[in-house]
């Protein structure tokens, strides 16, 4: 599996962390999510899996957590792993990115996960403009489908 970001390092203890993200796009525009936390990411919109959670209900709970919609018409694209620290949990974790596409269907509420706001931009943009690697990799492959 493809790795993006910072290599592995001896010695550190890593949490495995594996997740669900979404290329969401309505019309011209994608859906993403602005986290205001410890600095302002940009990202595709998921999050992590949790015990006993597939990949797929865990993508529409987080979808629904950051940005307060609904999700349909999922397909998978594949993953990529990243080593990184979660300052949110104060650990180092070796994150699997399972990614997806789907579509928007209904918001319900404005996002409850603390500190994210709901983004609407253009591919373009947000290719140059997203938090890590790995996203923008994927949002590259999956704009030159169309």
């Amino acid at each position: 599996m493809r790795r993006f970001g910072d290599p592995y390092k001896s010695g550190r203890k890593y949490v495995r962390r594996p997740g669900a993200y979404a290329i969401i796009p309505e019309g011209r525009d994608l859906l993403l999510t602005l986290q205001d936390a410890e600095e302002l990411e940009l990202q595709l919109p998921g999050g992590g899996i949790d015990f006993g959670e597939t990949p797929v209900r865990a993508l529409h709970r987080e979808v629904f957590e950051e940005t307060g919609y609904h999700i349909t018409n999922i397909r998978r694209l594949g993953a990529y792993q990243r080593y990184t620290f979660m300052p949110e949990y104060d650990v180092w974790a070796h994150k699997i990115c399972h990614i997806f596409t789907c579509t928007p269907t209904l918001r319900i509420s404005d996002p409850t996960e603390p500190d994210h706001s709901v983004v609407w931009m253009d591919p373009k943009s947000a290719i140059s403009m997203l938090s890590n690697d790995g996203d923008r990799h994927f949002l590259r492959h999956w704009s030159k489908l169309f």
